[in-house]
């Protein structure tokens, strides 16, 4: 057998290089669990600089060399030239080869991890020209391709040119560009490129020498000194908030962090720690002032969170830990880097920015980067960003522009987003009983006066009242400070001066502006009440002044609120384009939970449902935020919603019928429901859909599934049980509908006089047709507690089994009957607890 690595010895000299010689290694599936290696990128200062990409395949190191830092933009394609196979030995390799010597310059391990094929046979993919991987690195992740280039002829060039391409996923940032260029920092040793041609063992900047030489702890950080030193505060950039990420190209975003905004200044081994008010606060985080002596010089721009037993920021943790002085454990994650040396980096963009904070914690020896955490962002879309984070108990997410400068003060090309409502307000004052600490009372800033927002009456545990306390009756105060309509009487009630700031996480607003489900997370101490004046607006208000008036419902604005969609009908008032946006304001609780972040159609009647309506599915031109856009297949995205806004934005956009799709949210190809519509001749009367409900029923608990039903705001009813969609129980959209498929011709088999699996109208003649072509992918059916778009404004009403009787009349449940119904207990509250494995199902019915 040939030796793989002889063109490579051919080429040095290894008297002269310190390259390993090396050997071929073990093959694939010899020690590799048949599949993938390691992987490396070395960035090489040759005759002119690349990155020498390289995988472990077949015992050796197959490389190409890349013109440019790969990037994660998928729009950039780099130039990557085939290059002989080097020895695995070569993975561990940083150094200088000799001037004159074959690629002759300096070496740095820039990226380093492991890899695998997408697909099994790599062998084939290379000589096709075309392999596909995944790449588990330190600096890249997620799916990558190489492409050969051909001639005219279609054959291979003879240069073996490749085309390295990032693919479109969650790790993708489009819009990064060039920006990893900026990287110059070894993931090995933490080196630039010229301290590794220098010889230095570890960067000066580090607080290191030169190789040889004794590495010294560093110093204690003291006072700036006149000269040298620290840099002093810079102003740090504000976000905006908003209700829904972004959703434009452009934008990435970054997990919101629930801590300290900390600016830290290092430099001549000192470190100075600033509040996002420019307060020194070195002392209140002494182990983490000592750590940052060490750093290169610059300045970063991050949070000092405390970690939870999971990993999370856990904001009442991190009070605990100053309150007791305990701060060796706490971390500082760094998002931005404004100064590099004596470089002001703040007129670069972002992603220039964060390329280089990226190198720049690189550089930090290891003894002082314990505490510290580089924050990458994702291109992914924010809205998927955000629904990681609120899974993961997170606070939210913070969308930024990629391509903006570093500006002091709040802007609109930093934006958040939250998962829960989080908030600072402002403490009036607090209550006991028999002399036990009960609640506290809360209000905002608006025009100087203390607005009243409600009490917060938990998250309080022994160890924070034991803080809190003591900084309450310090702040006693004789009066009540609220001002306005709804302040709170003094029954009970210890007054404060309106000095102590508190965060705290709550479920939304009532109509009149007060904290629903408010619970206490801290005080804060890096902010003054004036600050806190962001009082929220109630949930609806008249904005006077627009034409035809307008309407603010959840923080959306609606247009011509008092348009008719629905036309007054037997006795019944018209309903408007504003009584529909209250009604999905008043019923998300009810309705979220089966078209959450799932792909809807709907029915759109913009001039009310005598007018034109149209049935839509993909998102129309200019979709606004607090829409979801799922991207399926190569066509235009589907349209979708994750919250009251996004049910708001559809009314407000004429939406009077939700369909969903019935998948898991978030997971368009993975079915967690089965329904069968019942629809019956127009000739019999609803008590034999109701009976014909009943068997359906029974039939679906044979089979160990647990059924609900629901009105359609028609004349038949929807059966349907919930499956579950994880794991082994997991089950695709052939099965869900050929499940489906079987279950309908089994009742019809069973009585034929009763039932009709055949679509087609004339053939329901005193039947009830089961409709089961609602399972496919891309089918849907009317969501519970959707509208529907025809006279008398009908809702389809999920009910109990027991109200599915003789008595039931289906026309019962409309929107003028909103509010009652929503009174009452909701009949599908445990729809999903109840979901059932259908593997099961398929196997008794030999699918």
């Amino acid at each position: 057998m040939a030796d793989k690595l002889a063109p490579y010895r051919a080429k040095r000299d290894f008297r002269r290089t310190a390259e390993p010689r090396g050997a071929i290694g073990p093959k694939a599936g010899e020690g590799w669990a048949g599949e993938g290696g390691s992987y490396l990128i070395q960035r090489h200062a040759a005759t002119r600089l690349h990155y020498d990409f390289r995988i472990e395949h077949d015992g050796g190191l197959k490389s190409w060399a890349v013109t440019k830092a790969p990037s994660r933009d998928p729009a950039v394609k780099r130039l990557a030239v085939e290059v002989e196979d080097h020895p695995l030995a070569y993975g561990t390799f940083e150094g200088t080869i000799p001037k004159g010597d074959y690629g002759g310059g300096t070496v740095q391990m820039w990226d380093r991890g492991s890899w695998k094929p997408q697909e099994p046979d790599v062998d084939a993919a290379l000589k096709r020209g075309s392999l596909k991987m995944t790449l588990h690195g330190e600096r890249l992740s997620g799916g990558w391709a190489l492409v050969r280039l051909k001639s005219d002829r279609g054959k291979p060039s003879k240069r073996a040119n490749w085309l390295l391409i990032k693919e479109k996923d969650e790790h993708a940032v489009p819009g990064e560009g060039d920006a990893n260029m900026e990287i110059d920092a070894s993931v090995a040793t933490g080196r630039t490129l010229a301290q590794i041609a220098e010889g230095a063992t570890e960067s000066a900047s580090n607080g290191g020498t030169k190789a040889g030489r004794k590495m010294t702890k560093a110093p204690k950080p003291t006072a700036r000194k006149k000269a040298g030193g620290p840099h002093a505060f810079l102003p740090i950039q504000l976000c905006k908030t908003v209700d829904h990420p972004p959703s434009g190209s452009g934008w990435v975003h970054e997990i919101k962090f629930d801590g300290y905004r900390i600016q830290i200044a290092s430099g001549d081994g000192e470190a100075r720690l600033y509040t996002r008010k420019g307060l020194d606060w070195t002392d209140r985080f002494p182990e983490l002032a000592r750590d940052a002596a060490s750093w290169p010089e610059g300045v970063m721009d991050g949070e000092v969170c405390a970690l939870n037993a999971e990993g999370a920021p856990d904001f009442s943790a991190l009070q605990m830990a100053l309150s007791e002085g305990e701060t060796g454990r706490l971390a500082y994650f760094a998002f931005d880097l404004l100064m590099e040396g004596a470089t002001d980096l703040r007129d670069l963009d972002l992603a220039r920015r964060k390329a280089r904070l990226q190198a720049q914690v690189d550089r930090v020896p290891a003894r002082a980067r314990m505490r510290l955490r580089y924050v990458d962002h994702f291109g992914a879309s924010g809205q998927a960003v955000l629904e990681s984070a609120c899974r993961m108990d997170l606070e939210g997410v913070i969308s930024k522009q990629l391509d903006a400068p570093y500006r002091g003060g709040r802007s609109a090309a930093w934006v958040k987003s939250k998962c829960r409502g989080r908030d600072e307000v402002v403490i009036g004052g607090w209550s006991s009983q028999d002399g036990r600490f009960r609640s506290l009372l809360v209000g905002t800033m608006k025009a100087g006066r203390l607005r009243y927002m409600g009490r917060v009456g938990t998250g309080f545990s022994g160890a924070l009242l034991k803080t809190l306390l003591p900084a309450l009756e310090g702040a006693a105060a004789k009066t009540s400070p609220f001002e306005g309509e709804g302040a709170p009487s003094a029954r009970g009630v210890h007054w404060l001066k309106p000095t102590l700031i508190a965060e705290v996480e709550h479920g939304g607003y009532t109509e009149a502006g007060a904290l629903r489900q408010a619970a206490f997370k801290g005080l804060r101490e890096d902010k003054t009440a004036r600050e806190v004046t962001s009082a929220p607006q109630p949930p609806s208000k008249i904005v006077s002044g627009a034409k035809g008036g307008r309407t603010v419902v959840a923080g959306v604005t609606l247009s011509n609120p008092d348009k008719i969609l629905w036309p007054a009908t037997d006795g019944a008032p018209a309903v408007t384009k504003g009584e529909l946006a209250s009604y999905y304001e008043a019923a998300a609780a009810r309705i979220l939970p089966h078209v959450a972040d799932r792909p809807l159609s709907i029915i759109r009647a913009p001039d009310g449902i005598e007018g034109q309506t149209f049935f839509q599915r993909h998102a129309a031109p200019g979709a606004g935020p607090r829409l979801k856009l799922f991207e399926i297949g190569e066509g235009k995205p589907y349209v979708g919603v994750t919250d009251v806004g996004g049910l708001i934005a559809l009314g407000q956009s004429g939406a009077l019928e939700l369909h969903p799709w019935g998948c898991r949210p978030g997971d368009p190809e993975t079915p967690d429901q089965v329904t069968f519509d019942l629809d019956p001749d127009t000739a019999l009367d609803f008590g034999a859909v109701v009976e014909a409900a009943h068997a359906v029923r029974a039939r679906l608990e044979d089979l160990g599934l647990t059924p609900f039903v629901k009105t359609t705001g028609g004349k038949g009813l929807h059966v349907v049980a919930p499956i579950r969609s994880d794991g082994r129980s997991r089950v695709d959209w052939d099965q869900c509908k050929a499940f489906a498929k079987a279950g309908a011709e089994a009742m019809r088999r069973a009585e034929p006089d009763r039932f009709t699996t055949t679509l087609a109208k004339k053939a329901r003649g005193g039947k009830i047709f089961i409709d089961y072509l609602r399972n496919g992918r891309m089918a849907t059916a009317v969501a519970p507690w959707s509208p529907r778009a025809r006279p008398g404004a009908g809702l389809a009403m999920p009910i109990a089994w027991d109200q599915a009787n003789a008595s039931l009349d289906p026309r019962a449940f409309t929107l003028h009957d909103a509010a009652r119904l929503l009174d009452g207990p909701d009949p599908w509250a445990d729809f999903r607890k109840a979901e059932a494995s259908l593997r099961p199902a398929l196997k008794t019915l030999k699918l």
